[in-house]
């Protein structure tokens, strides 16, 4: 089989016209706000996970909530529903997903299939059998295939905070298209998690939106950081904190060892500012020793704005309640016009190859997929474009592998897949 064959290809120019076109045209998407209280309207509360589904059929397509937020009891009391009740050919629409995904394995291979809109190293072999589908889409654009009806959600299946004394909930740790999926879907299957934070920012849902809520208290799964930097991760990283950022920076930090670096080596910086897709425990240091303030922003001054945070139960304490971050919808945290108006922006990304002329891949190895764009294209492109000329958009990479074999080459591989080049990178 043809490796191009396996997956399912979305035009980034297409949708990208389409999201100028939206921004333009009051409602020329549908969308369903769930900020508000829905009158003489209940949440069901079910005890058996099982219980859940009983709305779910047979061809239903269905969002998963990712990352930190991945909702893996529901995923597994799917698994079995389905096996009981004999569904087949339900797709889950999905970012990251953390933990077990035993969907892609018999006796439920033949029941899901999954569309990866970003792909973590758990679902990576089924989408390169070609047992799942791999949906390449720059990040911001991700939550267009929801609100244009590209992808007609049937179902969502998310977790959130417990509500409040006024029925509110957040989507917690994870904002980035879940909150277009969940304005979208036409029935909403919730985990009330004691242990989700709550957040601020677009994460908001009032419980009336949720049909199904389950009542749980379990760890969120994480991500811990790169205390085992080797040496030449830490001179990287301290060679571009102390030569391309600048005081008064707006950050964006992709994940990786040199991303990591970089961070820990920001602590006597002034005035740093951060927004990013991705929220992880190396900004903690630097908000304690008051390096990040986000003073200089123009856009949510004194605020961390994020998507999503991914990390340790620090990291989730840090969030909880915390005013001081704002969680966003990727369509516009993500938006290079966006990011494009952030002072002195620094986008600071690692990749797996670059070849003489600047051609960058960060999503694959040879004929391999890893990823996905995932959020780098949209900040290496938006500051690459900033407004202020003080735009730096950066790679980082180690000159070669552990075994030896140089990641800088005259040539990319035939089969590779580049998503940046020398026109937009420092």
């Amino acid at each position: 089989m043809n490796l191009l064959s396996r997956f399912v290809p979305v035009s980034s120019r297409t949708f990208h016209t389409n999201a100028t076109l939206s921004r333009r045209i009051p409602g020329s998407f549908e969308s369903h706000e769930c900020g508000y209280p829905i009158a003489g309207k209940t949440t069901k509360i079910v005890a058996n996970i099982t219980d859940a589904f009983n709305k779910i059929k047979s061809g239903d397509n269905i969002f998963v909530h990712g990352m930190a937020a991945t909702p893996t009891p529901l995923l597994d009391g799917l698994c079995e529903f389905a096996e009981a009740n004999d569904l087949k050919k339900l797709t889950l629409h999905h970012l990251h997903l953390e933990g077990p995904i035993k969907w892609t394995a018999s006796p439920y291979k033949d029941r899901f299939r999954s569309n990866s809109l970003f792909t973590g190293a758990n679902l990576r072999k089924a989408v390169n059998e070609g047992v799942a589908d791999f949906n390449s889409v720059f990040l911001h654009e991700v939550p267009l295939l929801f609100r244009s009806g590209s992808i007609k959600l049937n179902v969502a299946l998310i977790m959130v905070s417990p509500p409040d004394s006024f029925g509110y909930c957040t989507l917690g740790t994870s904002v980035d298209a879940s909150r277009a999926a969940i304005t979208q879907a036409d029935h909403i299957i919730a985990i009330s998690n004691k242990s989700m934070p709550r957040t601020f920012g677009d994460s908001v849902i009032h419980q009336s939106h949720i049909d199904v809520m389950i009542e749980m208290d379990f760890p969120l799964h994480q991500r811990h950081a790169n205390d085992d930097l080797t040496p030449e991760e830490r001179k990287i990283g301290k060679i571009i904190a102390e030569n391309l950022v600048d005081n008064g920076s707006t950050l964006q930090m992709g994940i990786g060892a040199i991303p990591d670096a970089a961070l820990s080596s920001l602590t006597n910086h002034k005035d740093l500012g951060i927004h990013t897709e991705m929220l992880s425990d190396g900004v903690l240091k630097l908000v304690d020793c008051n390096a990040i303030t986000n003073s200089k922003k123009t856009i949510f001054p004194g605020k961390i704005v994020t998507s999503f945070a991914y990390g340790t139960d620090k990291l989730y304490h840090f969030v909880n309640d915390n005013p001081s971050v704002f969680f966003g919808d990727v369509a516009w945290i993500n938006d290079p016009t966006t990011i494009r108006m952030m002072p002195k922006m620094v986008a600071i990304n690692s990749a797996v190859e670059i070849d003489l002329t600047g051609q960058v891949v960060s999503d694959s190895v040879g004929n391999r997929f890893l990823s996905g764009f995932g959020g780098q294209v949209d900040f290496i492109r938006g500051a690459a474009i900033a407004n202020d000329g003080l735009g730096k958009p950066i790679i980082a990479i180690l000159s070669a592998t552990k075994k030896g074999q140089s990641k800088i080459v005259p040539y990319l591989n035939e089969v590779s897949f580049f998503i940046s080049n020398d026109t937009l990178i420092t």
